[in-house]
């Protein structure tokens, strides 16, 4: 079964992120040098690197050349790398090589590690390009890696946020950390009236709240992390975020937040599962786990 109602413009997509942040003169720079050069950095987890690797071929098959950036840990677990013309993997240390067990206290210590030496690492490499004749022309990342955005700053890069979820999704996460807390927490009590939030369609149940933003929710340490994801975004003087959806699915939720341009780029699926206009990509190519085919993320 292929998917449908999810057209855009990736090319117009691509002139878009990088104009709109540095202007002309990086437009030039691309110009000179022939093709966009994309840094993706992914949090190593099943569900980023999956969607994040798809966007990776998408861009690929503008033209453009991409770095994909994934922990150390999250490389080994790989059967094989990606191999694609086009792509460059790039492993970097998070600080926990050897793999992490998620408790709240090691994940708020792993955040704090993969942001230090993250950083550290892919500056270094990013640097490496700009000798190599080959300079990063934008950086885009996967959610819960807000440093990411702060390292684009301080090389002067464009960037965008990529969010791995739904329109709806982030809308909720973006009115939970702008002055709706109370009226999202008290709708995550099971048996709750729904609620409505500013620009979505449709009633929120219990059930529709993330599980971060529940009171059950046992890692307050992640939950910080999207709060920082979303005042990151207003600092941005223009915000941008690509989103794992399409216009025909959430027209309305994609322009909820009038403070950041929310844009679908999805649904980020291998191509023969979508339009088949590749029939040889009929996989993400980045599985991490022992055995993919149990694996529904």
């Amino acid at each position: 079964m292929q998917l449908t109602g999810h057209k855009h413009n990736l090319p117009q997509i691509i002139i878009y992120i990088t104009h709109a942040t540095h202007g002309p003169e990086t437009q030039s720079s691309v110009t000179a040098m022939g093709q966009h050069h994309f840094l993706i950095i992914s949090h190593p987890l099943q569900g980023h690197i999956n969607p994040a690797l798809q966007l990776a071929k998408r861009l690929i098959r503008t033209g453009a050349h991409v770095t994909f950036a994934v922990s150390v840990s999250a490389h080994r677990r790989m059967p094989k790398d990606p191999t694609l013309p086009g792509l460059t993997l790039v492993p970097f240390s998070d600080g926990y090589d050897d793999g992490l067990k998620y408790s709240n206290d090691h994940a708020q210590h792993y955040m704090s590690e993969i942001k230090r030496c993250g950083s550290e690492t892919l500056r270094r490499i990013t640097a490496m390009s700009a000798d190599q004749g080959r300079p990063v022309t934008c950086l885009l990342h996967t959610i819960l890696l807000t440093w990411a955005a702060e390292l684009a700053r301080s090389l002067q890069v464009p960037s965008a946020l990529l969010w791995i979820q739904s329109a709806t999704v982030f809308t909720i996460y973006y009115h939970y950390f702008n002055g709706y807390g109370d009226v999202v927490g008290d709708c995550s009590n099971e048996g709750s009236s729904p609620i409505e939030l500013p620009g979505l369609p449709i009633l929120l149940s219990s059930c529709d709240i993330p599980s971060f933003l529940l009171s059950s929710n046992i890692y307050a340490s992640l939950l910080s992390t999207f709060q920082e994801e979303m005042e990151a975004l207003r600092q941005e003087t223009n915000p941008k975020v690509l989103v794992n959806t399409f216009d025909a699915l959430e027209a309305e939720a994609l322009r909820a937040v009038d403070k950041v341009k929310l844009i679908g780029i999805g649904p980020l699926v291998p191509s023969a599962f979508l339009d088949a206009n590749d029939s040889s990509d009929s996989s993400f190519r980045g599985d991490i786990s022992q055995d993919p085919s149990d694996c529904i993320d």
